[in-house]
């Protein structure tokens, strides 16, 4: 097995190896090491279940769109699909029209942001007689187009609702009940942030910027894994799992390679860290970096909210005033944008959530329910003792109860992993899905900190390229593969 590479990529979550099939499919000779015993990181079955956003090209894998369901305590559920509302019954919904007016409006000021998600932050540092530099400002006048084609009246509403919160924007449209309480939830699900936060509507075009389209993968989460793994190994990637790194090797403030849990050296030009940026900093030695940088990185906002409880039943539930079908559906506990507001109080002073908004889906085939539980702190006040963990679990178990009667019954075993849990099993700084909050000075040309936005991390021959850098979060692959791109355009690897 060889020693040397042309590149060294730490970790083999789907961004890590989004990174190694981008530069192996260059030509470049790339090794992956994964500390756990096998791929994925956080997109596992264990700790994820749906996709927002299109595989990209060269991964293969099976999914289908499903409906969205926000279930509401009067049994008038509200099934939404394409921007489409109506309530499960069939009937129509009264907010219907006003609805998706604003979706379809959210998606194409979505749309506009998304050009900026597929490539490096915008910026001028390549100048403007390179080829580099002239590409940037191609970038940036696309969207400045885009922007304008909007026309007058739609580009101002655009830049009038970019920076609000979501609470005033939903609100302003609609009453308030199940179906904004949706939107809601999803602009803040995985943030420490309330629909009153400023720049949740941001957050909430970031989910939308594909349309805002929700796919069940068939298999499970891990056949997405899977798939990103197979596209590496095809482009020609090393990938060995059980093999952590210890550190990153600088000498004379340029990469030469990394040392490794079983005591071994590879040794490469360029080193891709999809771990956190503090984290990236330690395994490189702190005196390699200013102080500015290191402060920075310290400071780093990334409190991790997201709680994952893992139901293992004895046969499938029924919900109240849902077909079966229907139950396949993604299913929202967000009863009103007031609710999810107050669901994220407790979680500001370290308490857990007395009524989460809760995702819940039952994966195809499997008698299980999947549950992302928003609002949940990494560190409690009283700490993560198993009372706080069963509080929590049942917590969770009696809220969807309320909807599917007799569920405890059902019940054959429950998994709890805390924000806490999540950070000590994948290194996500805080527990933090996106590793790093997506808020508005931590976005963009200030993500991961400011000076740190283009991928390239200090010492030369080091790159970011997990969710803590540009464009963040969710399963895409593009902070991996745009992170390899700048690898290639620099002519490190």
């Amino acid at each position: 097995m060889s020693d040397k590479f042309d590149a060294i990529v730490i970790g083999a979550g789907h961004n890590g190896l989004s990174a190694a099939a981008s530069l192996a499919a260059h030509g470049k000779s790339v090794c992956v090491l994964e500390r756990a015993d096998h791929v994925g990181g956080m997109a596992s079955d264990r700790m994820a279940h749906l996709l927002y956003n299109p595989l990209p090209r060269g991964v293969q894998a099976q999914t289908r769109q499903i409906d969205t369901v926000s279930l509401s305590p009067d049994g008038k559920h509200v099934v939404l699909r394409d921007g489409i509302a109506s309530y499960a019954s069939g009937d129509a919904h009264p907010d219907a029209k006003a609805f998706k007016t604003l979706h379809a409006r959210l998606v194409t000021y979505a749309a506009l942001l998304n050009t900026l998600a597929e490539s490096a932050p915008p910026g001028l540092d390549q100048g403007l007689t390179s080829l580099a530099g002239l590409r940037e400002m191609s970038r940036l006048a696309k969207l400045g187009i885009g922007v304008k084609r909007l026309g007058k009246p739609e580009m101002r509403e655009f830049l009038r609702i970019l920076l609000t919160n979501v609470y005033d924007l939903l609100l302003d449209e609609m009453p308030d009940g199940p179906l904004p309480g949706a939107l809601a939830s999803d602009a803040v699900r995985g943030a420490f942030a309330g629909p009153r936060s400023p720049g949740t509507v941001l957050t909430l075009m970031y989910r939308l910027r594909n349309g805002g389209s929700v796919s069940l993968p068939t298999g499970g989460m891990g056949t997405i894994a899977d798939a990103y793994a197979n596209a590496a190994r095809k482009a020609g990637a090393d990938i060995r799992c059980g093999v952590g790194v210890t550190g990153v090797i600088v000498e004379d403030d340029i990469v030469l390679g990394v040392t490794t849990s079983d005591g071994g050296k590879l040794l490469a030009p360029a080193v891709l860290s999809s771990a956190g940026p503090m984290q990236t900093m330690q395994m490189a030695g702190i005196p390699s970096f200013d102080i500015e940088a290191v402060r920075r990185a310290r400071n780093l906002r990334a409190k991790g909210t997201t709680a994952k409880l893992n139901i293992e039943l004895k046969g499938r539930p029924e919900f109240t005033g849902l077909t079966k079908e229907q139950s396949k559906s993604r299913l929202l506990i967000a009863p009103s944008v007031a609710d999810v507001e107050r669901a994220f109080n407790p979680a500001k002073y370290g308490e857990l959530p007395s009524a989460p908004s809760l995702e819940i889906v039952m994966p195809d085939g499997q008698d299980r329910l999947s549950v992302i539980v928003s609002h949940v702190p990494e560190n409690p006040k009283s700490g993560w003792t198993e009372k706080e963990r069963g509080t929590l679990t049942e917590t969770v178990i009696a809220a969807i109860e309320a909807y599917a009667p007799g569920l405890r019954d059902q019940i054959a075993s429950t998994d709890l992993l805390t924000p806490a849990d999540i950070a000590r099993l994948t290194g996500a700084p805080g527990g933090h899905w996106h590793h790093a909050e997506m808020g508005l000075d931590q976005m963009l040309t200030t993500r991961p900190t400011v000076g740190m936005a283009r991928y390239r991390f200090g010492v030369r021959g080091l790159y970011l390229c997990g969710a803590s850098a540009h464009p963040g979060g969710d399963v895409t692959g593009m902070p991996g593969r745009n992170s390899a791109a700048q690898v290639l355009l620099d002519g490190v690897a």
